[in-house]
């Protein structure tokens, strides 16, 4: 008898992976953009965190359907890139420039102006 339960786990793996690197991807090239526009550092390191927690999903992914890596193996490769993903962002909060960045868009008036 086939055993549903690995099809049904792998297929789950497989698409959480993919849904990660279109949002993921998404979200990098958005955050560049950004950083293009402003050149603020803030938004490059929010670029590059962003950019090392989908690369960590998508690695880790390929490592364990393609270079038969075992999952336990590759889910910690995906946690090292993930760390380093947020110790980025947790850094992109404290860059040079987000403050000034937050006080130049509270002076703006909120809401519909009228």
């Amino acid at each position: 008898m086939f055993d549903f339960t690995i099809l049904d786990t792998r297929f789950v793996l497989a698409l959480t992976k993919a849904a990660t690197l279109v949002f993921g991807t998404l979200l990098t090239s958005l955050s560049w953009r950004a950083y293009r526009r402003t050149g603020a550092p803030a938004l490059r390191a929010l670029t590059v965190g962003i950019g090392l927690v989908t690369a960590g999903a998508v690695v880790s992914g390929a490592l364990h359907q393609f270079a038969d890596i075992g999952l336990v193996l590759a889910a910690s490769v995906q946690s090292v890139f993930t760390a380093a993903g947020f110790a980025v962002l947790t850094y992109s909060l404290y860059a040079e420039g987000a403050s000034e960045s937050q006080s130049e868009s509270s002076q703006e008036p909120v809401g519909r102006g009228g």
